[in-house]
């Protein structure tokens, strides 16, 4: 698998599915699960309401993915996964890197060959960047996956650094 790094807005890769670091309640919210519930149409939000409405009525939990149609985007899926919120005093990695594993998991099922990710919990989940790039990193790395591709996009220069860091 090639893993490679962009700076830039994910809702402009052009990738078989991108990654969402939703919210448990995959109804749209700040930050990445914003921007792609805005640019992605009313078709992602309208899926994410079946999705609640059958299988995850009490929501997403952290670690766990899904997919929906991309809508408008240039993607053919969004694959929606919940991070979490970062804690000094309880060990959350595992979930983090649950996060990226269970995305790629998700899509291989859809039969996606490249996979657009954010950097999931950096944002208001406030999870320290480096040590963020490093959990995404090993997972990606260490996942047995028939993805050919996978895409960090990183919204800044610091984010493109820290995650450069660990390639």
């Amino acid at each position: 698998m090639d893993i490679t790094l962009v700076q830039g807005d994910i809702t402009e890769q052009q990738v078989d599915a991108v990654v969402n670091a939703a919210n448990s309640s995959l109804m749209g919210g700040g930050g990445v699960d914003g921007a792609i519930h805005r640019r992605g149409g009313p078709r992602i939000l309208e899926e994410c309401r079946a999705l609640r409405a059958s299988r995850y009525g009490r929501g997403l939990q952290t670690g766990q993915a899904v997919a929906t149609t991309a809508g408008l985007l240039p993607a053919r899926w969004v694959i929606h996964t919940v991070g979490p919120v970062h804690s000094e005093s309880e060990d959350r990695s595992g979930l983090l890197a649950s996060c990226y594993r269970e995305s790629l998991r998700v899509a291989e099922l859809l039969g996606a060959a490249t996979v657009a990710f954010p950097a999931i919990s950096t944002g208001i989940y406030r999870w320290p960047l480096d040590d963020a790039a490093r959990i995404a990193v090993q997972a990606v790395r260490e996942a047995d996956t028939s993805v050919a591709e996978v895409r960090f996009v990183l919204f800044d220069a610091g984010a493109y650094a820290a995650f450069e860091r660990q390639l």
